[in-house]
């Protein structure tokens, strides 16, 4: 995957964010070498925890159709963490 230096970085700014992102939908950042930071847009990103909370959804309606879950009261639930 492309990267932008952070030296890179440091001269250019945010053009070379906003030139990466023209192309692609996240730029990784690279310090020494090595990948550190991912940089997206805010639409992309919106667009990934959209999924990630879909995701959430779909194995919530998991649990509940196989019946992986307790009932009980607020008591009960703070009785069972301090248990844990």
């Amino acid at each position: 995957m492309p990267q932008i230096s952070a030296n890179d970085l440091k001269i250019k700014g945010v053009s070379a964010i906003e030139a990466m992102l023209a192309t692609q939908p996240e730029a990784v950042i690279s310090v020494r070498g090595k990948e550190r930071f991912v940089v997206m847009d805010m639409e992309h990103y919106h667009y990934l925890r959209e999924c990630e909370l879909e995701s959430a959804l779909a194995q919530t309606r998991a649990d509940l159709a196989e019946g992986r879950f307790v009932k009980g009261s607020v008591e009960d639930h703070l009785a069972r963490l301090k248990a844990a």
